[in-house]
């Protein structure tokens, strides 16, 4: 009787714990929010004489927005999308992926990952700790050049993500 009320008691604590999580709340990336951080990162780069792509993608990695300047390459449009997504699946900066992969012979193969591109120019988008998104750049003459223009879009949108 006793092993029978505990295999009872553990079942109902198992299952209360499943329907704790059975629904969740997530923050993601806002079609407005993705729109100014684009649109920032291809005016920072303008500024800097840079014709750049670039794309906001929301938590999941699927685009928001996608501003591509007169005069950007038009393999900018894939380059910042790929970063992006990278770098919303990793919530890293995709210049510090890189970096691993190319140090740590046990991460030398992340760019092998269908949809990844390990170049500097992807940023995560944070609200508080949790990423909510990622923007890419691709155009500037280097990754750091793009990383910069993410940068200062971010900052320049920082008081959105409290």
């Amino acid at each position: 009787m006793q092993a029978k009320t505990f295999a009872l008691l553990a079942t109902a604590v198992i299952a209360g714990a499943a329907n704790a999580q059975a629904v969740r709340s997530e923050k993601n990336m806002s079609l407005d929010l993705a729109s100014q951080i684009a649109t920032h990162s291809v005016a920072t780069c303008a500024a800097n004489g840079y014709a750049v792509t670039a794309t906001v993608v929301d938590r999941a990695g699927q685009v928001r927005a996608q501003l591509r300047a007169d005069n950007a390459g038009p393999h900018t449009l894939e380059a910042s999308r790929l970063k992006a997504y990278t770098s919303a699946s990793a919530k890293n900066a995709t210049s510090a992926i890189m970096e691993t992969s190319q140090k740590n012979p046990g991460a030398a193969n992340l760019g092998q990952i269908p949809g990844y591109l390990l170049l500097g120019g992807g940023l995560p988008v944070k609200a508080g700790n949790e990423v909510i998104g990622a923007v890419g750049i691709g155009g500037a003459p280097g990754g750091h050049l793009d990383e910069q223009c993410a940068k200062a879009a971010l900052d320049q949108v920082q008081e959105l993500l409290k």
